[in-house]
């Protein structure tokens, strides 16, 4: 399956909501999408939260970020990922066009 990255940035709101149980909530809303948390952190910089995410196709990563927003109040980015050994290989196809 697709390994997608949700790159999560809290408001003021979103801030004064974080439980345990929000967080288990979150599981449950990305698992009723088919997906499978594959990690989640919490992260200083750019973004405050990152979760590494395995789904069936983009239409259930997509679905799950609107879910999450809805739930939690976070704004989340969400972006394909490629194994760096596909990636060269990818590359290699178009270099030879």
């Amino acid at each position: 399956m697709p390994i997608f990255m949700m790159f999560g940035k809290y408001t003021t709101q979103a801030m004064q909501n974080i439980s345990q149980d929000r967080t288990e909530k979150a599981v449950e809303v990305i698992k009723a999408n088919g997906g499978k948390v594959i990690s989640m952190y919490a992260v200083m910089g750019k973004h405050d939260l990152v979760f590494t995410l395995d789904f069936p196709d983009a239409d259930n990563a997509f679905a799950t970020s609107v879910a999450l927003n809805t739930l939690t109040g976070i704004s989340f980015t969400t972006s394909p990922v490629v194994e760096v050994e596909m990636f060269d290989k990818l590359i290699a196809k178009v270099k030879n066009m």
